[in-house]
């Protein structure tokens, strides 16, 4: 089974790109971010029309969203909120493999990483304390395998970015977002499958910014989009791919690329 993720930044807009990802690597399972789409007008049809007959979306007008789209059934659909807002950042489904697939969303927090300057960054710190704290609790009683997926907008690893010392004091890479993430992945044991492939010191990026006149030629990239299993899941995990080449599909690409796992059944 393939499972990727991809902060797609508009689904309709990029709908060209999903069917390209779904040619070209057939994932068995999508789960995108950044729909930007209120969920009766999400592309239902066209989607289904690629082999994702099964999906379960969340998502809201120009901002946030999230969806699993799949070629399998999916039971079980849940959407869970935090912070007390309903901002459509992490929904959750069963797969017929008896693994539990989340897909989440977490807040970019803003430009300057103060809470007390910036209520955007203080938004993202509580939004990993409190997932935090709920995965915690949930490890008391799992009884089956999870798989963790999605846009974490942190980097949390000195080679998930492009200098670590340049962007330290840079909102993704600070001291206390890269202490929640690690506190987040503690939380459930959860297994980073990507670097369970890659070496820590090895450069991995998976998004580069708008900003850049030529991300290629410059590669200032950031490693914000992750894939997780539990323990128990981490004997099956085959292979990985971050589609890079992603990033210069035209005319119009995401600054995210494709996070793709595969796993044995």
């Amino acid at each position: 089974m393939k499972i990727a993720t991809w902060n797609i930044n508009s689904v309709r807009l990029r709908l060209g790109l999903i069917e390209r990802l779904a040619q070209e690597s057939s994932p068995d399972i999508v789960c995108l971010q950044e729909t930007k789409v209120i969920n009766d007008a999400f592309p239902h049809e066209p989607l289904s029309d690629m082999g994702y007959r099964y999906q379960h979306v969340n998502g809201m007008k120009s901002y946030n969203g999230v969806a699993i789209l799949s070629r399998v059934p999916l039971t079980n659909l849940r959407v869970r909120n935090w912070q007390n807002r309903e901002d459509c950042r992490h929904i959750s489904a069963m797969l017929p493999t008896g693994s539990e697939l989340h897909c989440l969303y977490v807040p970019a927090g803003g430009d300057i990483p103060d809470v007390n300057a910036n209520p955007k960054f203080a938004h993202k710190l509580g939004f990993m304390d409190e997932m935090t704290a709920w995965w915690r609790e949930q490890r008391t009683n799992a009884t089956r395998p999870q798989i963790l997926v999605g846009d974490m907008n942190i980097a949390p690893l000195e080679q998930d970015v492009w200098s670590h010392k340049q962007l330290l004091d840079v909102v993704s890479h600070t001291p206390i977002e890269v202490d929640k993430i690690n506190a987040l992945q503690a939380s459930n044991n959860w297994v980073d499958a990507v670097r369970h492939f890659v070496p820590a010191d090895q450069k991995l990026y998976s998004w580069w910014s708008y900003r850049a006149a030529d991300w290629e030629t410059s590669n200032r990239g950031r490693r914000l989009d992750h894939i997780w299993v539990t323990p128990d899941l981490t004997a099956a995990l085959r292979s990985f791919t971050i589609l890079r080449e992603a990033r210069g599909w035209g005319p119009k690409p995401s600054d995210h690329v494709p996070v793709m796992i595969e796993l044995r059944d």
